[in-house]
């Protein structure tokens, strides 16, 4: 691959003779990281705010909880269209200003969420809520788009994985909040306002940094040889080059179901538990431990990638043993009372399944070169909330409702939900 092929024995001596050749590593480069994985983290706490209590939500709002995880759905629906201008955005107006203008959307659709509650007379804040959630999910198409351009451009060769896996893996670390922080917060339906209330406060942060601490998309020096004779084609003519790019296709294709399948898990994982009798605190530890485990993997997967250039190796493996553990999980949430096992299949299937997110994002990036690091790896993004949509719609619209009594502890008001046969269609 045309820039990952620098062995890390030899990174000190890289390093030398870049330092005589002009390139340099500015130390700023890790407060433009901060504030993009500040921003990441902030856009997934908003994205999932809802889907831990989305029976408390829809019950407190007399709405079904397809209203609910259109609340969620709308952020996959929306990029599918801006993933393609946020591309533009990246690769044609530069990154301070794509982060800027994305740190302002997020923050004012965390604000717009909580306006119904400010006024008593609003019967329905719903449109409130769906406006919010519009406004951070056109957000969510430049900031997750980010990381890839950002360790291009920022970061040299021996970092550009760590730097990548930072800013990608703070998106499911905002998840994992979210998973603790809602269920924690909306034991009763009066913690809701409390909670809109305290998502504002990393969004506004992270708005109010990218604004203050964000002077240039480019470093004045490169970092690497690889930075400084990128030759980015134009927007139309990478797009063109990707779609005729065999191997970026395939890559694209299956990270993106990976994509839209883990988006479904984190939306609809408390309203699968919850209809065998598991509560919401409990679902909450599963998608915080599907999160953490997955940062963790990321982690030693990204360090060892570094150092190895095993990319290729380390995607096949981490797909085939994330479907292993789609069809455990799939087995045992349809059982009773199996709350370590399901502890257990959560865990793993974050390890295996989001440490690979950054790697096939680097790896995106470098089979397609010389296409531009924005359109290469928004196009991944694009494709997997596209399947991401067609995952969730089919799971829900296979569901059916249960007459008979059940142990559900789902607090919807409505009948307990069948999911065996959308969970069986979901598999890889």
């Amino acid at each position: 691959m045309a820039r990952a092929e620098e062995d890390r024995p030899g990174a000190d001596a890289t390093s030398a003779l870049g330092a005589l050749l002009g390139y340099r590593a500015y130390a700023r480069r890790w407060v433009f990281l901060l504030v993009l994985s500040l921003l990441n983290f902030s856009n997934a706490t908003l994205w999932l705010s809802f889907a831990p209590v989305a029976d408390t939500i829809a019950h407190h709002f007399l709405l079904s909880t397809k209203q609910i995880n259109w609340l969620s759905l709308i952020y996959l629906v929306a990029s599918i269209p801006s993933g393609v201008v946020a591309i533009w955005v990246l690769d044609s107006v530069g990154l301070r200003w794509a982060t800027i203008v994305c740190a302002w959307l997020n923050f004012a659709g965390s604000v717009f969420r909580t306006l119904a509650f400010l006024f008593i007379e609003i019967q329905d804040p719903f449109p409130f809520l769906m406006g919010g959630q519009s406004l951070c999910a056109l957000a969510q198409t430049l900031v997750i788009f980010s990381p890839a351009k950002l360790a291009a451009l920022w970061f040299p060769e021996h970092q550009r994985a760590t730097a990548n896996m930072i800013g990608t893996m703070s998106n499911p670390l905002g998840i994992l909040v979210a998973n603790l922080l809602s269920p924690a917060l909306v034991k009763k339906e009066e913690g809701i306002p409390m909670m809109l209330g305290i998502y504002i406060i990393p969004a506004g942060l992270a708005c109010l940094l990218a604004i203050t601490c964000l002077w240039e998309s480019v470093p004045p020096s490169p970092p690497s040889a690889g930075a400084a004779h990128s030759t980015s084609e134009k927007f139309l003519d990478g797009l063109k080059l990707l779609l005729r790019n065999r191997a970026y296709i395939i890559l694209a294709v299956c990270f993106g179901g990976g994509i839209g399948i883990f988006s479904s898990f984190s939306v609809l994982l408390e309203q699968v538990l919850c209809v065998k009798g598991y509560s919401n605190e409990f679902a909450g530890l599963c998608g915080a431990l599907f999160i953490g485990f997955g940062v963790l993997g990321a982690l030693v997967l990204s360090l060892y990638v570094d150092r190895t250039k095993h990319f290729i190796e380390a995607v096949k493996i981490g797909f085939c043993l994330t479907s292993m553990v789609c069809v455990a999980f799939a087995l045992v949430s349809q059982l009773q009372g199996q709350t370590f096992a399901l502890a257990t299949l959560c865990s793993l299937l974050g390890f295996f399944g989001f440490s690979v997110a950054p790697i096939a994002m680097e790896l995106a990036v470098e089979c397609s070169f010389p296409v531009g690091e924005g359109a290469a790896a928004g196009l991944v993004i694009v494709l997997g909330q596209a399947e991401g949509v067609l995952v969730m719609v089919l799971l829900t619209g296979l569901t059916t409702r249960r007459a008979e009594p059940s142990i559900s502890t789902c607090q919807d008001g409505q009948g307990p939900l069948d999911w065996m046969g959308s969970l069986w269609w979901e598999q890889p």
